[in-house]
């Protein structure tokens, strides 16, 4: 009876596969979407290792009309013997025991992606049933798996098959025990990383096939990175013709770049290390920053573009307008962190500086008027960081109430806490004063927007600082702006968009996304804004006043009164349509509110979308809203 004891029998032993199902999250980071979707690559990743290693030409994805998935290849395919240590079939020990793979210096692959050796066998701990096929010297091999990773029989040869044939077969059903959220994949999140893998592997043939639907596309890449710089900069006006590439290896590491320079203001750089995106950056990414601002002053210099030792051109000056690919392939790679975004090998950073560096300025010398505009554009980046510099004076905070613009002002929460304090971006007067009434004033501030901010992805900073709005927000926020940002400074870590459910308050909503997007980036990333969902129908029977969010919870309730039921429906056409006691109980106060978080699961996409719809270029808005119209839904 005593609860405090602890001896041998607390300490748990779990064997095989039962640590992973124990604890999914730690070996695929969550059982969200994303760690769905993470399954898919970890057994794709091992075909891709197959192509790197110069043993596979083709790939195919298959989402199953019961959302199982499917991934062929032509590789070699797996070892079929028995092994040495296990006592059983290579592929059952692949797929059961935790780190055993052919990455771990055995010979099998010069460089790989996926969880190094766990990969498999994680996939098959997490799924209701995994089946095996490989095709080898003339014969086709199986083996099932059900209930979390355990084999029905043995591997067993069923079949025979051209002699020529080779490769590997795997399909797998994610368990829904462990995938409560959802375990339906969707197609343009497995098509974008799909399309990505092709242009990181030039020549590899990705395809990509959903049976729910019946639709399949093929991604081959024969250009590699180079493809993917144009790919990125089809909507967007560049300054030069020729899109640069570098390549180089040194102990084994082989570096690959590829960039472009467009009129834009925001550089769009993506770093992959052996397939791996590198979303924190790392050595290969650092060394070639640190390159493109040597060569570039150094080139500026002895052209007498810049004048005197004292001035140069920063790396922000000279990554304005940037579309770039680094990529690098290492055979032992160390990661930071267990998510593996940022890469860590010290040597890297000489390596990829050494061999982009050189590449670059052979290209400006080569080519003089387009190194020319890549240095105006550069200049032009200074002088505007220059005038941003003392705009940005003008954000400073010094109290609460002096955040003011010309017909509002800030309301602040008594709190100190960032951890408990939220502030409301509010469309429209009449809701602002609402909100203010309605709020819980110790850790809810209320900050009033009129109209429409500017568009700031067709602005550089420093006119974006001109906007008394967007200085209104910086100031609340109190991170800063630009090489001074601090996210510790973030005064809210509840940032909470709030407008009307129409046209104009998506477009309001989309406007201050885009400037967070583009200057408070870390905040999105940090999972700090969020977009407040107001209901937008009110059903009244009797003294009975019911908020519903949408047309299904309303249809849904109404469902559940009596047929004799007499009742109204209002539909809110804005937030000022509440007063203060309704704004609060449906849309402000914790207990009531629906808060939609808003976060960036990939950047590479994000800023796909916020270019098409907020950039100069029409034609590909056009296209976007006409493919993308019968789907719209007003009133979400």
């Amino acid at each position: 009876m005593n609860e405090n004891h602890y001896n041998e029998n607390d300490i748990q032993v779990l064997e095989g596969l039962e640590a992973v199902r124990k604890r999914p999250g730690m070996y695929i980071g969550t059982t969200s979407e994303r760690g769905l979707n993470h399954l898919v690559w970890e057994i794709v990743d091992n075909s891709v290792d197959e192509a790197l290693a110069g043993y596979c030409d083709d790939i195919e994805v298959v989402i199953n009309k019961d959302n199982s998935i499917t991934v062929k290849d032509d590789g070699r395919g797996m070892p079929t013997g028995i092994h040495p240590k296990t006592g059983v079939s290579t592929v059952e020990t692949i797929f059961t025991v935790l780190h055993a793979g052919g990455k771990f210096g055995g010979g099998g692959y010069k460089v790989s992606g996926g969880l190094h050796g766990v990969g498999a066998s994680v996939v098959n701990a997490l799924s209701s049933w995994l089946e095996v096929k490989v095709f080898q010297g003339g014969k086709v091999y199986f083996q099932r798996f059900e209930n979390g990773g355990k084999p029905v029989g043995k591997l067993e040869q069923i079949d025979t098959c051209d002699i020529n044939r080779t490769g590997t077969t795997v399909t797998f059903k994610p368990d829904p025990e462990i995938f409560q959220e959802t375990t339906v994949y969707n197609y343009e999140t497995l098509r974008h990383r799909t399309k990505e893998l092709a242009f990181l592997n030039k020549g590899l043939q990705i395809k990509l096939i959903d049976l729910r639907d019946d639709k399949s596309e093929a991604f081959l890449y024969n250009g590699g990175i180079i493809e993917y710089v144009k790919m990125l900069n089809e909507s967007k006006k560049t300054i030069h013709d020729t899109i640069v590439y570098c390549e180089g290896e040194e102990s084994g590491i082989e570096i690959e770049v590829a960039f472009q320079y467009n009129d834009g203001y925001s550089s769009n750089l993506y770093s992959f290390t052996n397939n791996i995106s590198t979303v924190e950056g790392g050595t290969h990414e650092d060394g070639v920053r640190l390159a493109l601002s040597r060569v570039i002053n150094n080139y500026a210099r002895n052209n007498n573009i810049l004048k005197g030792k004292d001035e140069s051109l920063t790396s922000d000056d000279v990554k304005e307008g940037l579309t770039m690919i680094i990529s690098c392939k290492h055979p032992d790679p160390q990661f930071e962190g267990q998510t593996k975004t940022k890469l860590g090998n010290s040597e890297v950073r000489r390596i990829s500086s050494n061999v982009f560096g050189e590449k670059l300025e052979k290209f400006l010398l080569e080519n003089p008027q387009e190194a020319k505009q890549i240095i105006e554009k550069a200049m032009l980046a200074s002088h505007a960081r220059m005038a941003a510099k003392k705009a940005r004076e003008m954000t400073r905070r010094k109290g609460g109430l002096e955040i003011t613009n010309k017909w509002g002002k800030l309301t602040d929460c008594k709190s100190n806490d960032p951890t408990i304090s939220e502030i409301f971006l509010v469309e429209g007067d009449s809701a602002g004063g609402s909100a203010k009434e309605g709020r819980d004033y110790m850790t809810q501030a209320i900050l009033p927007l009129r109209g429409k901010i500017l568009n700031v992805e067709k602005a550089r900073l420093d006119k974006a600082l001109g906007n008394e709005e967007i200085r209104s927000i910086i100031t609340a926020f109190g991170t800063g702006i630009g090489d001074e940002f601090d996210l510790s400074k973030l005064r809210y870590h509840k940032i909470v968009i709030m407008t009307d459910a129409d046209v104009d308050g998506d477009h309001i909503r989309t406007l201050l996304l885009t400037l967070f997007y583009r200057f408070f980036r870390p905040v999105v990333e940090a999972g700090h804004v969020y977009a407040a969902q107001p209901p937008l129908f009110k059903v009244v029977h009797g003294k009975t006043i019911k908020w519903c969010l949408d047309e299904k919870e309303k249809d849904d309730y109404i469902a559940t009164l009596p047929e004799t039921t007499r009742y109204e429906i209002s539909r809110n056409k804005g937030l000022g349509e509440m007063d203060a006691k309704e704004l609060r109980e449906t849309t402000m106060s914790i207990e009531n509110r629906v808060l939609k978080k808003i976060t960036v699961e990939d950047a590479m996409l994000a800023d796909k979308v916020f270019e098409t719809l907020m950039g100069e270029d029409v034609d590909p808005r056009r296209e976007f809203i006409e493919n993308n119209a019968p789907y719209a839904n007003l009133d979400l």
